[in-house]
């Protein structure tokens, strides 16, 4: 079950994305007056154009099927939905979902999976969800709200069955299973393995893709399914999905012209999940999780590509869990990115097993590790590697003291990584809660950890003891040192001028 509630007005980028640039600030004060003036032409206005604006829509989505959730009724097309399958209908409803039963055995006596008694659910809770079921290729434009329920899309494999689901007022809770699930769609890389991966993938043909409509907010809570053994003695997997939005295939994720359109989850688990490569190309997706925000699983292959929109991922409210983590490689192009980890955890902002390239746009990540960003990054990127956990609004000004950058990470961290179009190359100075920050070591336009004075080492606060932590620090060769790739520029004195050279800039040793 999700054993929480959140607000979503909480984890929304206006409220815990406080980053601004110089001089972009504005009033925002307006007399009672001119409220109430505003309010009077906004009502006349919304009356005269009510009408015309439902009917601007259905034109807009004219080509779509209409899918309407209601827990009294769904319909699609203005017409009640059926309940069975049919070759002619795109859409059913049922109430048999994948869920992890409570139990530990098949009654041939084979092993039912890994879950845990929290993982659990009795078939009552599972048959008190009404399953949207997706059966046809095409695009399916989704309104209204469903309490208790699932979006399960499951079309084929060929390179006809991709589903486009167009977010528009979306309100879904799920307690057993993740709230939107493409279960089988086209997977447009073919050629998909480890001998052809490659951190650059085109997903424009890809069978599952999500639109968030322009002026809308959807808002997805949804759980997951703990790994379930298949009916033998081989323990060999049948069903796991962590993300309370997950698809089995590619998928892309974009907004419309306006890309104000907001896209909230809420997960029990991981957030937003695939097994496979995952695409964000616009809209505005606010993300809040027990473990990591993003994940894109495929060992060695995933890769998570980030174009454009606004992401704020929370990664906080669990034991461990990075904000965005890919098991192959995450590709940062364009878009504002605000990305936490969770603070009892060893875990990052931003994390990826085979590498991680910034080439444009702002990211923020905040977390307890550093991961890799790759020389070959066209964008320019400070990294802080503090020498205790900290907390607090981070201010970074320019030689002249103007501020260029200022940000507050939610929860404590020890590394940082700023990235922004804002950070040009010369000297800068940074403050934490208003305390100018200084440093002892730096490795300029490499990857690696950052370097640290003699004799030093990063200390948690005492008493901190990291929470499910259990994995082990990479083994390095004989011989062989975290600076191998790059040596450390300098070390040992404290330094307050933070000099940014063209790639990535590492600063060991951060301290007030």
């Amino acid at each position: 079950m999700i054993r929480r509630s959140l607000s979503i007005a909480a984890v929304m980028m206006s409220a815990v994305f406080a980053m601004t640039a110089c001089g972009q600030e504005t009033s925002q004060a307006v007399t009672q007056e001119e409220k109430q003036s505003e309010t009077e032409v906004q009502t006349e206005q919304g009356q005269d154009n009510e009408t015309a604006s439902d009917a601007s829509d259905e034109s807009k989505y004219e080509d779509a099927v209409q899918i309407t959730l209601s827990d009294e009724a769904i319909t699609v097309n203005g017409k009640e939905a059926v309940t069975e399958a049919s070759d002619t209908g795109a859409v059913y409803i049922s109430h048999d979902i994948i869920y992890y039963e409570d139990k530990d055995q098949y009654e041939s006596g084979n092993p039912y999976g890994e879950g845990t008694d929290d993982d659990k659910h009795s078939a009552e809770e599972a048959a008190a969800h009404t399953v949207v079921n997706i059966t046809q290729p095409g695009t399916y434009h989704i309104t209204g709200k469903l309490s208790v329920g699932q979006i399960f899309v499951n079309v084929g494999e060929e390179e006809e069955d991709k589903v486009t689901l167009i977010l528009d007022g979306v309100d879904i809770t799920c307690t057993v299973a993740p709230a939107v699930m493409f279960y089988e769609v086209y997977e447009c890389d073919t050629d998909a393995s480890e001998e052809n991966a490659s951190y650059e993938v085109d997903t424009t043909n890809a069978g599952a893709k999500v639109v968030i409509a322009d002026g809308s907010v959807n808002n997805i809570s949804g759980s997951y399914v703990a790994r379930i053994y298949k009916d033998n003695d081989e323990e060999k997997k049948l069903h796991k999905y962590d993300g309370a939005f997950y698809s089995k295939m590619s998928m892309e994720i974009t907004g419309e012209e306006q890309g104000d359109g907001i896209l909230n989850i809420i997960a029990a688990n991981e957030g937003l999940d695939t097994e496979m490569h995952l695409t964000i190309n616009g809209g505005n997706i606010n993300i809040n999780s027990m473990n990591d925000g993003i994940n894109v699983n495929e060992d060695g292959i995933s890769v998570c590509t980030i174009n454009g929109g606004n992401l704020n991922v929370q990664s906080i409210d669990g034991e461990e869990g990075d904000g965005i983590d890919s098991n192959g490689w995450l590709v940062i192009n364009g878009g504002n990115v605000y990305a936490s980890s969770n603070p009892k955890s060893q875990d990052a902002g931003i994390d990826s097993d085979m590498g991680i390239y910034i080439n444009g746009g702002t990211v923020i990540a905040c977390g307890n590790m550093y991961d890799n960003i790759e020389e070959a990054s066209s964008a320019n990127t400070m990294v802080l590697q503090f020498t205790d956990s900290a907390k607090g609004k981070l201010v970074i000004k320019d030689e002249s003291d103007a501020e260029v950058l200022s940000f507050d990470c939610i929860a404590d961290y020890s590394n940082v990584v700023i990235s922004s179009d804002a950070l040009s190359e010369g000297t800068y100075h940074v403050y934490k809660d208003e305390k100018q920050l200084s440093y002892t070591g730096t490795m300029m336009g490499k990857g690696g950890r950052p370097a640290m004075a003699e004799g030093e080492r990063t200390e948690r606060p005492e008493g901190e003891v990291p929470q499910n932590f259990d994995s082990e620090r990479p083994q390095m060769a004989d011989g062989e040192n975290a600076f191998d790739k790059g040596m450390p520029e300098t070390r040992g004195e404290k330094n307050s001028d933070f000099v940014i050279q063209k790639g990535v800039n590492l600063f060991g040793g951060v301290t007030e």
